[in-house]
């Protein structure tokens, strides 16, 4: 199954790690890690999205092929978004996005988060979660939950612990549910171009705002989003210093 493409948003800002596509891992720009993992997928459009000239040089060095967008983008949903149609993408085509600082992303989560899209066609976005084990988590505002309907589309996303379980919850917050499988969003992202054409003329909403989760435009306007339930989280990704040292030495165990 190779009817996709898989797009790589690469910002060179971050508040915590400036530079952080371009830093060295095991011999090799972090962002050429990821385009790896995306050519591993048997795709033939992968394409990286970035508004900065440091990392084009270093994507084009590796034969990557990159597309220049807007330095006024809010998120990585709408530089996609002008990839698509920078590329001229028909509005049935489906896009991975597969963020530039997950070096470890398995290959199996590229394909399963196509094929989300692929086989439901009702869809225009989805993403993946996986059951959340510690009661810990369940209440962490910074781990976000999501609920399924039956069919696996979301219902809602929330920085909360949701379901929240009136009962079990008026005794003890030590303990999650038990009635139900609460789960952890994981930020892996698919879209129909469709909905990418649409997105771009939506207004950020109040419940987007006010949970900072930018997915719930989409439930605001109806757009369904199908959710593939894994049963572990993918491998560890880079957002701090503390991470590098770590996903290095992974990274070199692979190899």
């Amino acid at each position: 199954m190779v009817d996709y493409k898989i797009v790589i948003p690469a910002r060179y800002g971050s508040s915590r790690l400036p530079g952080k596509p371009l830093i060295m891992l095991a011999g090799k720009p972090m962002i050429q890690h990821v385009y790896e993992r995306a050519q591993a997928t048997g795709v033939q459009d992968i394409v990286i999205a970035t508004d900065d000239e440091r990392i084009q040089a270093a994507a084009l060095a590796f034969g990557a092929d990159v597309v220049m967008t807007s330095v006024d983008h809010e998120n990585g949903t709408e530089r996609i978004a002008e990839v698509a149609q920078i590329k001229g993408w028909g509005a049935d085509a489906v896009i991975v996005n597969l963020q530039g600082d997950e070096p470890l992303i398995p290959q199996s989560l590229i394909e399963k988060t196509a094929a989300s899209l692929l086989e439901n066609p009702e869809a225009g976005m989805s993403s993946v979660c996986t059951p959340l084990r510690d009661a810990a988590d369940a209440f962490d505002p910074n781990v976000v939950k999501v609920v399924l309907d039956r069919a696996h589309f979301a219902m809602y996303f929330s920085r909360a612990s949701i379901p929240w379980d009136r009962d079990a919850y008026k005794i003890s917050l030590q303990e999650m549910t038990s009635k139900m499988p609460v789960y952890r969003h994981i930020g892996m992202y698919g879209y129909r171009v469709s909905f990418l054409q649409q997105y771009t003329g939506m207004e950020p909403c109040a419940l987007e705002t006010t949970e900072s989760l930018e997915q719930l435009r989409a439930l605001w306007y109806g757009v369904k989003i199908h959710m593939s339930v894994i049963e572990q989280a993918p491998g560890h990704g880079v957002d701090t210093p503390d991470d590098v040292a770590r996903v290095e030495s992974l990274l070199m165990s692979l190899s």
